[in-house]
C-alpha cells in the first residue's frame, strides 16, 4: 500500500489510531454512462486508492483531516448532518456517515485521517474511493458487519443525495466488490456481478492510464445534463430506461438528433460491454487485439455521440493508437479525467513516448503515466 495517512494521524490526533482501511480507486474497461442507464459496465479496482487511519472518539463528532487538503481539520457534528451542512472534499465522508444513520446504523464520534496516491479529478473514482474507505473504517470502529453490497448503496446514496452527483452505482461496486486478475462485470438493473478473468500482463499486454492533467467536475451541469437527455429519450422511446434496447436501430425512431446520438451511444456501449466480455471468456490469442478496437471504436463514441471527451483525450487516443497501442479510450464521466490504453508490452512505452511528445507539441501540461492492474477492493490493512 503507498499511501500512509499513520503519520498524519499522529500529528492530528495525537496518539494511535484503532486501524488502517484501504479502498481502491478504479478504472473502467468498458460501459461509460451506461450505470444510470440500468445497463451494463466492467470497472475493475486499481492498485492506487485512498487509505483511512482512524480511531474513536468520545462525544458525537467526527473530525476529518487529509494529506491531500493542507488546512485545518473539519470537525462535524454527527446529531447535525444534513446535504449542503459540509462543504469540499469533507462532504463525501461526512455524507457515509449521514448515509450510515439514515440505514438504521449507529455511527460512532470518530478521528479520521486520508492519505491518497490516486489522483483527484482525474475520472478514476478518487470520490468513491474516499467513500467506500470511509464506510469500512466507521463500521469497523462501530463493530458493525455490513454486507458488501449494502455498503455499496449507502456509499453511493451519500454522493447522490449529501453531495449531490448524480451517479451511478459503478465506482462504489468496483471498490467494494472487486478481485484481483479480474474485471467486474456489473448488471446495474438487477446489480448481479461476475468476476471475468481480466490479466493484462499473463496475456502479454500493458494497461496503460494517461492521466490528461484536464481536471472535471461531475458537479458542473454537462454530467447531470447528459443523464436528464437519456431520461427523455427513453420516456419518448416508451421503455423505463435505455437499457431495454437492444438493438442501435431503435434509437432512429427519435427525431431530436441529439437526443438520437446520446440513446445510440448508451445502447452500443452495452454490446460493447458484452462483446468484451466474450472476448475475454473465450481465451481466444486475439481477444486483446479484438478488445482494443472496441475501446477505440468506445472513444468514437463518446467524442461523437455521447460528446463527453476533451481535446486532451482525443489527442492521447489518437498518439497511443498511431504509436502501436491496440486501442484507447477516455474513460469517466468525462470533459477532463483519464484515457486507458491497452497494448502489446513492446508497444507500450513507444505509446507512453508518442502520448508525452504529442501534449509537448502542443505546449500542455506533460500527461502522467500509471500503470493499470486489476487488483482487490476495500479491505483493513492496518
Amino acid at each position: 500500500m503507498s499511501p500512509s495517512p499513520l503519520g498524519l494521524f499522529r500529528a492530528r490526533f495525537g496518539g494511535a489510531a484503532d486501524g488502517v482501511w484501504f479502498a481502491p480507486g478504479r478504472a473502467n474497461l468498458m460501459g461509460e454512462h451506461t450505470d444510470y442507464n440500468e445497463g451494463f459496465v466492467l470497472p475493475f479496482a486499481l492498485g492506487q486508492g485512498i487509505a483511512a487511519a482512524a480511531a474513536r472518539r468520545d462525544g458525537r463528532r467526527l473530525v476529518l483531516c487529509s494529506a491531500r487538503a493542507p488546512g485545518p481539520v473539519v470537525s462535524v457534528d454527527l446529531d447535525e448532518l444534513e446535504p449542503g451542512r459540509v462543504d469540499g472534499w469533507a462532504a463525501y465522508p461526512a455524507g457515509v456517515a449521514w448515509s450510515l444513520a439514515r440505514a438504521g446504523y449507529e455511527v460512532p464520534g470518530a478521528c479520521l485521517a486520508f492519505d491518497s496516491d490516486v489522483p483527484a479529478g482525474a475520472g478514476l473514482s478518487s470520490s468513491a474511493a474516499l467513500e467506500c474507505v470511509t464506510a469500512l473504517a466507521l463500521t469497523s470502529l462501530a463493530g458493525l458487519t455490513v454486507e458488501r453490497r449494502e455498503l455499496t448503496a449507502i456509499a453511493r446514496r451519500a454522493e447522490n443525495e449529501f453531495v449531490g452527483v448524480p451517479s451511478g452505482i459503478m465506482d462504489q461496486s468496483a471498490s467494494l466488490l472487486s478481485s484481483h486478475g479480474h474485471a467486474l462485470l456489473l448488471d446495474c438493473r438487477s446489480l448481479e456481478t461476475a468476476q471475468v478473468p481480466f490479466d493484462p500482463v499473463a496475456a502479454g499486454a500493458r494497461l496503460l492510464l494517461i492521466n490528461t492533467r484536464a481536471r472535471h467536475e461531475l458537479t458542473a451541469g454537462e454530467y447531470g445534463r447528459r443523464r436528464a437527455e437519456c431520461e427523455r429519450a427513453a420516456r419518448l422511446l416508451g421503455v423505463p430506461s435505455l437499457r431495454y434496447l437492444t438493438d442501435v436501430a431503435d434509437t432512429d425512431r427519435l427525431t431530436d438528433p441529439v437526443l438520437r446520438r446520446r440513446a445510440r451511444h448508451v445502447v452500443a456501449d452495452d454490446q460493447r460491454v458484452l462483446s468484451v466480455v466474450a472476448l475475454l471468456r473465450s481465451a481466444s490469442g486475439d481477444a486483446f487485439g479484438g478488445i482494443g478496437r472496441l475501446l477505440t471504436r468506445a472513444h468514437a463514441s463518446l467524442r461523437d455521440d455521447f460528446e463527453v471527451s476533451w481535446p486532451e483525450a482525443d489527442v492521447a487516443v489518437d498518439a497511443a493508437v498511431a504509436a502501436g497501442a491496440l486501442g484507447a479510450r477516455m474513460i469517466g464521466g468525462g470533459f477532463g479525467g483519464s484515457v486507458l490504453a491497452l497494448a502489446r508490452a513492446e508497444a507500450a512505452e513507444p505509446a507512453r513516448a508518442a502520448v508525452a511528445g504529442a501534449f509537448a507539441r502542443r505546449s500542455w501540461t506533460a500527461p502522467e503515466f500509471l500503470d493499470a492492474t486489476p487488483s482487490d477492493s476495500a479491505r483493513r490493512v492496518g
